[in-house]
């Protein structure tokens, strides 16, 4: 991250095409943090960091009933932030996206690991 003076003084001396860049970049960001922004999905996002997750085995593993499950997995789909593949009638969900996944890894990190948060 860039300290915030270091951040304004590179947004002041940018172009207009750096400009619009940056502009487009911080849209996506947002984009991707509003549909991070929710337990159940962010839930669903690390249990697939782990590997390739069906319907039963997300529900089984996260206790997030299916209703829900549905719902926030189209969200997640709809946002281009996972992948499916059928095998019959099993629908399998992986992560599709490289900045989700470098996203996740870092909350993993800060938030998940041995267990506790870390402050």
């Amino acid at each position: 991250m860039c300290p915030s003076s270091e951040l304004e003084t590179t947004a002041m001396n940018a172009s207009p095409p750096e400009l619009a860049q940056m502009r487009s970049a911080a849209g996506a960001a947002v984009d991707l943090l509003k549909t991070l922004a929710n337990q159940d999905r962010l839930l669903l996002l690390c249990r697939m960091s782990q590997g390739e997750r069906n319907v039963g085995q997300l529900e089984a593993d996260l206790d997030i009933h299916q209703p829900t499950l549905s719902q926030q997995l189209g969200v997640l789909r709809r946002a281009g932030l996972v992948a499916t593949r059928k095998d019959g009638k099993q629908v399998y969900y992986s992560l599709a996206n490289a900045a989700a996944i470098a996203v996740i890894g870092t909350l993993y990190q800060q938030f998940c690991d041995n267990g506790e948060a870390q402050s």
